[in-house]
């Protein structure tokens, strides 16, 4: 049974900060250098990385929960596929109950980027679906690249035994995932129609089809680290209100007040609510794919290896997986309205977010608090953290180069301090109150502790 309590915003300020720095304190040794790929695996690694980020742009239906599914089995199996060269570490194989692995199919004599470029491509065309096809075909046209340039010079019984392990692997993980049939059951239909909100004052509901209870049974899916039993959850600190004395009516007039500032003169306020969108299909990649852009632009910047870049992307994967299942617990639990509705009927009939140019509903399909992109933002800053140390000199260049909206490149000096602009940038957009930016950033750094914890080495 989930634990509960409440504390004081000021409280739970404290506790992220604590947090992030008792993280910090974990792994502060790495150091940037100049960008260079240290060698051929690594740079699979980012290929596949950077192409995963493209189809997460075009996949329809997965945003944001199956795309952490995705990501946290993805990156499973590129570490299976390396593990038993890798010093001080161990398969998941044994942690797993119902994963199985006979490493007896590898042959002595595997080439790891072969391999590894054979496992992304088998892995990523089962895990990312309802990909527009131009853009899906892109898998096999990298596989094929990828291929062409890695066994030049290479012996054929190399290049046939590392593209069977790395086949083999891909599809062992496949069959694992297939085993949790609720997310199987799930992503068939993120947007059931046998779910119905329950009906109370302050709750969320939807006005349209379009926007109906985005998948509102998600929390019964598999986590690898940390179960929603395991994580804590506050409760709102606010009680529903339309006094306009109330603080409830003041949390709703500050998301107004920012949004609106952003909208017609604050131009940084709309900079950093469009820089950390991530809500639209088909012009933006989602949240939790927008911390592997990330992490593909550490890993070049601080030149890491292929065995760390392998251990960093499978906790990031397993903390966003988790992460996505204990949010959407809490969402469907405390079903908190979204700000649009309230500021609509109460402070401006007229309003509307600044996520509102960019699609045809006004809100996100799903429940408010706690904010999935600021579960997402500390779920992974607490592994960036872990492995650099919270001190940084990172320039996110994500949608470098977009005219759409203003995706131009920000810069950050902490992870911490990147995370709580992605956090709080929902106020701005329009989309969220303060008390979901807290709660998530608290639940997010929550989760990495305990991925950072994880001991993959017995």
């Amino acid at each position: 049974m989930r634990f509960y309590f409440r504390v004081l915003f000021i409280v739970l300020t404290i506790t992220m900060v604590s947090t992030s720095c008792s993280n910090e304190q974990l792994d502060a040794t790495v150091q940037p250098t100049t960008p260079v790929v240290t060698n051929d695996i690594t740079q699979v690694i980012l290929d596949w990385n950077q192409l995963w980020c493209e189809l997460d742009r075009y996949a329809t239906g997965m945003r944001p929960n199956a795309t952490t599914r995705a990501l946290a089995y993805i990156h499973l199996a590129a570490f299976e596929v390396c593990v038993e060269d890798m010093v001080s570490y161990t398969s998941n194989k044994d942690r797993y109950a119902e994963l199985e692995i006979d490493f007896s199919q590898r042959q002595p004599n595997v080439n790891v980027a072969i391999a590894l470029n054979a496992c992304y491509a088998a892995s990523m065309d089962h895990f990312m679906y309802n990909v527009r096809p131009d853009i899906d075909a892109k898998i096999n046209i990298l596989r094929q690249e990828k291929e062409a340039d890695l066994t030049q010079g290479v012996n054929a019984d190399v290049v046939q035994n590392s593209q069977d392990w790395g086949n083999y692997i891909a599809q062992q993980i496949i069959a694992y995932s297939q085993t949790d049939t609720e997310a199987e059951t799930q992503i068939l239909s993120p947007q059931p129609n046998s779910y119905e909100p329950p009906i109370g004052e302050g709750f969320w509901t939807y006005s349209d089809e379009a926007e109906r209870g985005l998948f509102p049974y998600w929390s019964s899916v598999r986590t690898f680290v940390i179960s929603t039993e395991e994580t804590s959850t506050i409760p709102p600190a606010l009680m529903y209100s339309e006094d306009t004395s109330s603080p409830y009516y003041a949390a709703m007039e500050e998301v107004y007040d920012a949004s609106e500032a952003a909208r017609t003169t604050d131009t940084e306020g709309l900079w950093i609510a469009e820089f950390w969108s991530n809500d639209v299909e088909n012009l933006m990649m989602r949240p939790p794919g927008r911390q592997i852009s990330i992490a593909n632009q550490l890993i070049t910047q601080y030149n890491v290896d292929h065995q760390t870049a392998l251990v960093i992307l499978l906790k990031l994967g397993f903390s966003l997986n988790d992460a996505a299942v204990s949010t959407w617990a809490d969402k469907y639990e405390y079903m908190v309205m979204r700000p649009s509705v309230y500021i609509q009927n109460f402070i401006d009939p007229d309003f509307q977010t600044n996520l509102f140019p960019f699609i045809s509903w006004p809100n996100p399909t799903f429940p408010s608090y706690p904010s999935g992109h600021s579960t997402f933002a500390s779920a992974a800053a607490g592994i960036f953290i872990h492995h650099f140390g919270n001190n940084t000199d990172f320039t996110d260049r994500s949608h470098e180069g977009r005219t759409e909206f203003r995706g131009d490149p920000r810069s950050y000096t902490t992870f911490s301090d990147m995370a709580a602009e992605n956090a709080f940038s929902r106020l701005p957009l329009g989309v969220h109150l303060r008390i979901d930016c807290t709660e998530g950033l608290r639940l997010g750094y929550e989760i990495s502790d305990a991925v950072n914890n994880f001991d993959l080495s017995q």
